[in-house]
């Protein structure tokens, strides 16, 4: 069905590669989506325990059209339904992202549209608006993704201020790493997120909280891994549901601790979540106690809180508005850091 498009509308096709999901969507004025397709590449990497970017790199080559060819069947609208195109540019897997930025690059410039070069990291604080399309800044966001563990102040829709940051590890990182010990399958996260539900938090591990208020995981990856090699060695058999419980505790409760401390000095009205940590049960009902304090808690959709080109369009969708365009020498940055995020010391 071929959905109406109003004079004032402004359609995005967003276009989603950093890592193992190649994903395009289509989103109509920031909030609405009309397509969001993505091709997972999990079972081809579950062999290898993690993602091998060659391999990433290689599947997004052969992927990527039929995925955006897909999104805009199913929203059910062609390229000159489109004002501008948003992409992925950073960060991630450098050749992941070369193979989005090269076709977002090829399509604008073949269909003489804007170009949008999104963070990937702001993509994730953007989830939020398509879940809820009456959110606004100012809000507050705890960031929990793969590669990046913050509290940013979101204070416009292109101004965003990084209260605290990991200084090693990030929070999904982390769960990924525990989990390979833990002997579960790729992609971690989840699965310690299920097999903790049957167990108890019976170990105690320090804080992830720094002694300047930012976060640390790599300590606490260190501890598990000490942990389960010191049981080994006694010929003892810890059981790895109490393991997972007690690392997802010690994992979550430290974050819901710093932003609740922010909550209550700066008297935060609204708190958002974003990334792929976001989906963790316990993370969710930790966060439902700020609603208690009258709180206004926004959590995506579990399906927008991994990577998908949604949120990549959305953000492109304040990018055109704000006048944001990038030109044809458009690059990857794998490193790429959110703005507003300042170094530490």
């Amino acid at each position: 069905m071929l959905y109406m498009k109003k004079a004032d509308d402004i359609y995005i096709l967003g276009i989603e590669s950093s890592c193992d999901e190649t994903a395009a969507a289509v989103v109509a004025n920031g909030r609405h989506i009309l397509s969001d397709v993505i091709s997972s590449q999990i079972e081809i990497h579950r062999i290898y325990g993690g993602v091998v970017p060659e391999i990433a790199s290689r599947n997004h080559v052969e992927m990527i059209d039929q995925v955006t060819s897909r999104a805009l069947d199913s929203a059910g609208v062609t390229m000159a339904d489109i004002d501008a195109v948003a992409v992925t540019y950073g960060a991630g897997l450098v050749g992941a992202l070369l193979v989005g930025v090269s076709y977002a690059k090829a399509v604008a410039q073949a269909m003489r549209l804007p170009l949008l070069a999104v963070n990937h990291i702001e993509g994730h604080i953007c989830a939020n608006y398509l879940t809820y399309p009456d959110l606004e800044p100012p809000y507050t966001c705890l960031l929990t993704s793969g590669g990046h563990t913050a509290i940013v102040d979101v204070e416009g829709y292109n101004r965003y201020e990084v209260i605290c940051s990991t200084v090693d590890d990030a929070v999904g990182e982390a769960f990924d790493k525990v989990a390979r010990v833990l002997g579960l399958p790729y992609p971690g996260g989840p699965q310690i997120d299920k097999i903790a539900q049957s167990g108890k938090p019976i170990f105690k591990f320090a804080s992830v909280v720094t002694s300047n208020g930012n976060f640390s995981y790599s300590g606490l990856k260190t501890a598990v891994i000490n942990l389960m090699h010191t049981a080994q060695q006694r010929g003892e058999e810890l059981a790895a549901a109490d393991v997972a419980a007690s690392f997802t505790a010690a994992a979550i409760d430290g974050l819901v601790d710093r932003l609740r401390e922010e909550v209550n000095r700066r008297h935060i009205r609204t708190v958002a979540v974003a990334g792929g940590v976001g989906a963790n049960t316990y993370l969710r009902m930790r966060l439902k106690e700020f609603e208690n304090q009258g709180i206004r808690v926004c959590l995506p959709a579990l399906s927008l809180c991994g990577d998908n080109a949604a949120m990549i369009a959305s953000r492109g969708y304040y990018m055109y508005l704000n006048g944001d365009r990038a030109d044809l020498m458009l690059n990857a940055c794998p490193t790429l850091k959110l703005r507003g995020e300042k170094p530490h010391h």
